[in-house]
């Protein structure tokens, strides 16, 4: 079985977002940039999977600059047999839809059965593209997986989702596509051996524009502005029509 796993490069969650006001966008400018934390752990899944001789490959794929290889080596190293860089010329701010297309073309070319990804993206937090992806592909789909167990004829996957009443159990057939959660596992470190290693590993590089997909924009952002800009103060109500009247003082209501 031929797992696919989708990564991407974003600041580095622990770095304070800096705002470009003439542009309206994240400044990424010497920013220091790592894997989206999802996709460590989609990364970290896959590999016990190829571990427990569940899987025969792991392929990750990225789409971005040159910049992007980066993290696909850091995917590499951390155990993953190949990668697929889809490279744009520009630092191109794709939407789900289009990603999911974009993926959507890579995993019919490779037939992998299972698309192992995050559940989101830490910079847009949009959740959109494993679920895009399903109906693109007509996959089954898991989504914001805590618990992931594969069956042993390979044919289908039990999963644990996290819903607000608690942990819902599904079982999935393959093919599928999975999003996983953060207490899915905990990532591995890469070592320096396998670092050294990641290096002769095979990264095929695609140009986007021979994947005949439309890049454009369907959704325009209309601002962006830095977290903790605007009041966040916190006031205790003791009943509903003390927060009636504190959301009318708001103008909320």
């Amino acid at each position: 079985m031929k797992i696919i796993v989708p990564i991407k490069r974003v600041l580095d969650p622990f770095t304070q977002a800096r705002i470009d006001k003439q542009t309206q966008s994240v400044d990424l400018t010497n920013s220091k940039m790592a894997m989206n934390p999802f996709c460590e752990i989609a990364v970290e899944e896959a590999l016990r999977l190829k571990e427990s001789e569940k899987a025969t490959e792991t392929v990750a794929v990225s789409i971005g600059t040159d910049k992007t290889v980066d993290t696909l080596r850091t995917a590499l190293a951390m155990g993953i047999d190949r990668a697929i860089f889809i490279r744009t010329e520009t630092e191109l701010d794709l939407q789900p839809l289009t990603i999911g297309k974009i993926l959507a073309s890579i995993v019919k070319k490779e037939e992998a059965q299972l698309v192992i990804m995050g559940k989101q993206a830490v910079d847009n937090d949009n959740n959109q593209t494993g679920q895009m992806l399903s109906g693109l592909l007509n996959y089954s789909l898991g989504t914001f997986i805590s618990q992931f167990n594969l069956s042993d004829d390979n044919n289908s996957i039990e999963v644990y989702r996290e819903i607000d009443s608690g942990i819902e159990t599904r079982s999935i057939k393959l093919p599928a596509i999975v999003t996983v959660d953060l207490r899915l596992n905990e990532p591995r470190y890469a070592s320096l051996p396998n670092i050294m290693k990641a290096r002769s590993k095979p990264l095929e590089t695609i140009e986007i524009s021979s994947l005949d997909v439309d890049t454009s924009a369907r959704i325009n952002v209309l601002s962006v502005e830095e977290s903790g800009s605007k009041d966040r103060s916190a006031k205790n109500v003791n009943s509903a029509s003390e927060l009636f009247d504190e959301l009318k003082k708001l103008g909320v209501m």
